[in-house]
């Protein structure tokens, strides 16, 4: 989670902006003017700011040079319309990350160019030797059950191979993942993450590989992918099983002679990674039906090493949430946040199908539930009797038929929600008891408009 300005003189803009990244779990704030940034940032600390090249008063350009003499550490993207791309250069010779032109295409390109600075400052972060509070959590606590698995990462760690890392979401894949880079030959280089479940397949593609300049609309400069990006280190690819055909060919020649093209591109680069995939399906199952290549699955499969859920290893499951519970109190603002004897039973006998996520998520909700710093047996429990809300159609017994499907009563309470909230999308989708990218994936598919919607 990270703390983003957006700053635009447009409100529909800001709006928009911000509530596709939150959508990631990002807290952002919007500012109306480049004085109005400014002020903000003097008082508090952010880690990405999004800035409109075009306002009123102190324009984008002043606000960039002005917010990185500020917070040198500050990522920076500006928001270009036709005809402003020299000036977004000139933005990214006083140090801004990169720049997006205007109108947005849709939420995933604003999420996606956000991972990709909070990456580059989180990996300038360590370089300079910078704590993290958001640093990985130990991979066990001392679990029995975690003992071989351990092991077995520490000898595979030292080498070049591949390895897969399989088990239920949750369980702690990319701390596994981790923990091999930090014990690896490669510790002094980047590691680069991405999951393939998170990116629309048109995206996924460029952001592995890159792209060069004029490779498809809006392709205004050549950009290099992940796998470059994480050249002397560890790509850590997420998620492997959602990747398509095509893209799973290009991976297993990645795999096989160390070599790539950017999308639109005819040189060869060389791919000098270590590459760990993970996932949580059943990849030999895939290859059997024709869903994924046995060839790269081969490939991928050099060391397998399955992760066990944490209802089978739970003597890890109180220590865990207690670390957990300090990150909590630290994003609450209330650092003396403890669990009652009880609440550790509690916590330790239960089932957690969604894992630590879900451990995460339940200790979120009992702390903002809490009157004080103890969280009790039926707090940390309470998540499992909370009902998640419905889609509430409203539609009246006249049109509700039985000939209506589905679908139309779904788009008819999402119209419906949206004129009743004036359009705002955030408050729209906690209306409907749905996620906010969910939604847009909604307003698309059923063609309502919007700011942003292609």
């Amino acid at each position: 989670m990270a703390r983003i300005l957006v700053v635009d003189d447009e409100e529909d803009v800001r709006s928009f902006v911000a509530e596709s990244l939150e959508g990631d779990g990002h807290v952002c704030k919007e500012a109306a003017s480049g004085r109005e940034a400014l002020a903000e940032l003097a008082q508090r600390g952010y880690d990405l700011l999004f800035t409109d090249l075009k306002m009123p008063g102190m324009d984008g350009l002043e606000l960039v040079r002005s917010a990185r003499s500020l917070m040198p550490e500050l990522e920076v993207i500006v928001l270009t319309a036709h005809g402003t791309v020299d000036t977004a250069v000139e933005a990214m010779k006083l140090g801004a990350f990169d720049f997006l032109k205007k109108p947005i295409s849709s939420p995933g390109e604003l999420r996606m160019l956000a991972a990709r600075a909070l990456e580059r400052r989180s990996l300038l972060a360590l370089k300079d030797g910078a704590s993290r509070d958001d640093a990985p959590l130990p991979l066990t606590y001392g679990d029995p059950a975690m003992k071989p698995i351990v092991e077995a990462l520490r000898k595979v760690a030292p080498t070049d191979a591949t390895v897969l890392l399989v088990g239920e979401s949750g369980t702690g894949k990319e701390v596994a993942a981790r923990f091999i880079h930090r014990s690896s030959k490669r510790a002094d280089g980047p590691f680069v993450a991405i999951n393939c479940a998170a990116l629309s397949e048109s995206l996924l593609e460029s952001e592995l590989f890159g792209h060069e300049k004029g490779a498809f609309t809006g392709a205004a400069a050549a950009r290099r992918g992940r796998i470059e990006l994480a050249a002397g280190g560890t790509f850590f690819l997420d998620e492997v099983g959602e990747l398509r055909h095509d893209l799973q060919a290009k991976l297993l020649r990645v795999l096989q002679e160390r070599s790539f093209e950017r999308v639109g591109g005819s040189r060869s680069l060389q791919a000098d990674v270590r590459l760990i995939a993970a996932t949580n399906r059943d990849l030999e199952a895939m290859t059997e039906d024709g869903r994924f290549r046995e060839d790269l699955y081969h490939r991928l499969a050099v060391f397998p090493v399955e992760l066990p859920p944490l209802r089978e290893r739970r003597a890890d499951i109180v220590p865990i949430a207690e670390a957990l519970l300090v990150r909590v109190g630290k994003s609450l603002g209330r650092p003396g946040l403890v669990l009652t004897e009880g609440a550790k039973v509690a916590l330790a006998k239960a089932e957690w199908r969604g894992n630590v996520r879900e451990l995460a998520n339940a200790l979120e909700r009992a702390a903002i539930l809490a009157d004080g710093d103890e969280l009790d047996e039926d707090l940390v429990v309470s998540h499992k009797k909370a009902r998640v809300p419905r889609i509430e159609t409203h539609a009246p017994a006249a049109t509700a038929t039985s000939t209506q499907t589905l679908e139309e009563l779904e788009r008819a309470a999402i119209e419906r929600a949206l004129a009743e909230l004036g359009g705002n999308r955030r408050k729209v989708a906690e209306r409907l008891g749905i996620g906010l990218r969910t939604l847009y994936e909604k307003l698309k598919r059923f063609g309502i408009g919007g700011p942003g919607d292609e």
